[in-house]
């Protein structure tokens, strides 16, 4: 059976609808950066999402030619996640999307090297004939992070992170989010098939303890 990050790392993918504090260690992304609203049809973050799969899907199905990967075992491709943030303000403005800043990303088993990922970009590029210049090989390593998971709407999200910081504020942290630590979600459901009220979005932020 494929190994399913989700399933088996159930504390970062699958946490409660409560807040919940974590420490979450160093993982290896596919990544594009953008610029723009996500819902645009047109716009980048649509095409950031095709450029992550293209090459998520390269690299699993790696088994199947002549470029062997070491210690590669099957396994089904990570959800889609994001990072966002605003530039020169303080939390996001949902009423003006057309403003965000992201890096989207889908993770990569720890197996994948960037000399690996460099072969997927290259393969890619000349199967697909499509340019994924704009893709990269990114380490984030979140550390201390408060999280929960959102149940509803995109725009509803604010409610939750409020509940975040509440508990997180009666716990003796403070939010640490900066240029390096941001605001984090993971998607759980595909928003093409699910309703709005029914989506589930793992909301991460960074945290530190008071006075630190």
């Amino acid at each position: 059976m494929a190994f399913d990050f989700k399933k088996e790392y159930k504390e970062f993918y699958m946490p409660k609808d409560k807040p919940a504090i974590i420490l979450v260690p160093k993982m290896n992304y596919i990544a594009v950066r953008g610029k723009g609203d996500p819902n645009d049809e047109d716009g980048e973050y649509k095409a950031a999402i095709g450029l992550l799969y293209g090459i998520a899907f390269t690299i699993k199905m790696s088994k199947k030619g002549d470029h062997q990967i070491d210690g590669y075992f099957d396994y089904v491709v990570p959800p889609l996640e994001g990072f966002w943030w605003m530039d020169g303000q303080d939390g996001i403005d949902y009423g003006h999307k057309e403003n965000f800043c992201w890096i989207s990303v889908i993770r990569l088993p720890d197996f994948v090297t960037k000399d690996d990922f460099r072969w997927a970009v290259d393969t890619a590029t000349k199967k697909k004939k499509q340019d994924f210049s704009k893709v990269d090989f990114l380490t984030v390593e979140e550390g201390l992070c408060i999280q929960c998971m959102h149940i509803g709407a995109y725009d509803d999200e604010p409610n939750t992170v409020t509940t975040m910081h509440e508990f997180m504020e009666q716990q003796g942290y403070v939010l640490d989010i900066s240029d390096k630590r941001l605001h984090h979600e993971i998607y759980l459901s595909d928003a093409r098939k699910v309703a709005p009220e029914k989506l589930k979005t793992v909301i991460r932020h960074p945290i530190r303890k008071k006075g630190t």
